[in-house]
């Protein structure tokens, strides 16, 4: 049923080895993968090295089970944006200081009961043990086991890589963009405790169904959803607290704005998305001297980005789906921070002045921000975008650098 490979070269565009058709829902080219466990150049070993320990040494939630290590997220964000071995170490350090060591679980997790414990972030140690495990009886081919456990089952796990923030969902881009069996462990490890009710809306068909308007524009959609007055009032500060208040209490409401969303040309659809996603983030930022970037708004765009690394990768059955996933859990998170207005001409009308590309990956690897693991992983997203669909009227890079000229850091908190 799934498709796996052994020996390979790198550079490389990786092959469709998690199953499915060879025809895609929406047929992107895939990224190019780094083998880190393959290449001999230093910042390369470096990498490789630092994952390794931080795999061994720390939780990958952490801080009362409330927070998730990002160590490899910007880890490998500095690596891909050319960071150099010192570099490298230099966030290492910075990082690990605040991230905690593994403690026990209170049981383990077997291939009987794996599914009992899902949502259970007391079980993180538990659950990478068992994953580990199963990839020592699948010969150490750990593309097989993301492909059982997250395709297979009447419920299967893909359908819910959004919880926690969508921090599950990042961490399987950054396992395949780096071929880590380490970070598809995690990943696996985050997606099963990470678990939660937003599983339902994907795996029961009941959820999909006609709403009250149609439109193929995701921004549209944001500008009813900024203009619904059912809405107004619902909660006195952003946060994501709000999240399941919201789905509790306004269902019906979130679910037409969701179905609302017709797609009928998954490619193009996905690209407006992924600018939606950027608009959401920077067009929302006035630039005043005392305002922050929303730092939950940033997670829509490094929860795209990923979906962009793993729609070539995955059946394609499931393309159109994980999508739609990733739009439930922008809707939720854009009205749980109190529906921003999102100003696209911001954007658009933005003079780069001159600075490009190289400007970008600088000031994320040697500015002021190079060690905040969510500043660089954005700039890096509006990158990749950027490179995916050509980028012709300078949207991404417009995006790109305004937000790197004017963060200063993160709110959007109660």
């Amino acid at each position: 049923m799934f498709s796996s490979f052994s020996s390979f070269s790198v550079p490389f565009a990786l092959p469709r080895f998690l199953g499915g058709d060879p025809g895609s829902a929406i047929d992107i080219h895939p990224v190019q993968v780094h083998d880190i466990e393959t290449k001999h150049e230093k910042p390369a070993r470096t990498l490789k090295h630092l994952l390794k320990l931080n795999h061994v040494n720390h939780s990958i939630v952490y801080h009362n089970l409330e927070f998730h290590n990002h160590m490899p997220h910007i880890l490998g964000s500095a690596y891909l944006l050319g960071a150099k071995k010192e570099h490298l170490d230099e966030i290492y350090d910075h990082d690990s200081k605040e991230l905690e060591p593994w403690t026990d679980s209170p049981g383990e997790v077997s291939k009987y009961d794996w599914r009992d414990y899902l949502g259970n972030r007391r079980y993180q140690r538990a659950y990478v043990d068992f994953f580990e495990d199963e990839l020592v009886l699948n010969g150490y081919d750990w593309r097989k086991v993301l492909a059982e456990y997250l395709f297979t089952g009447n419920e299967p796990l893909i359908n819910c890589v959004v919880g926690g923030l969508g921090h599950p969902l990042i961490h399987l881009g950054y396992a395949l963009e780096l071929s880590s069996r380490e970070l598809a462990m995690e990943a696996l490890g985050l997606v099963t405790t990470s678990y939660n009710f937003l599983h339902k809306y994907l795996d029961s068909s009941s959820c999909t169904k006609p709403s009250t308007y149609s439109t193929s524009s995701p921004l549209e959609i944001l500008e009813r959803v900024g203009q619904d007055k059912r809405l107004d009032g619902l909660f006195k500060h952003p946060g994501a607290d709000n999240i399941e208040p919201l789905f509790e209490n306004h269902e019906d409401v979130v679910l037409e704005h969701w179905n609302a969303w017709h797609i009928s040309n998954p490619k193009k659809q996905f690209e407006d998305s992924q600018r939606a996603a950027a608009a959401m983030l920077v067009g929302t930022h006035h630039n005043a001297s005392d305002e922050k970037h929303d730092f939950f708004l940033v997670h829509l765009l490094t929860t795209s980005h990923a979906v962009r690394i793993l729609l070539p990768f995955v059946p394609a059955r499931f393309h159109v789906a994980l999508v739609r996933e990733w739009w439930l859990l922008t809707l939720a998170v854009y009205i749980a921070q109190l529906r921003p207005t999102v100003r696209t001409e911001a954007i658009a009308d933005y003079d780069v002045n001159g600075r490009d590309w190289q400007w970008v990956d600088k000031h994320a690897l040697e500015g002021k921000w190079a060690l905040d693991a969510h500043f660089v992983k954005g700039l890096r997203a509006m990158k990749e975008a950027a490179q995916t669909w050509g980028d012709k009227d300078l949207f991404f890079l417009k995006a790109a650098v305004k937000f790197g000229n004017e963060f200063d850091g993160w709110g959007g908190f109660e």
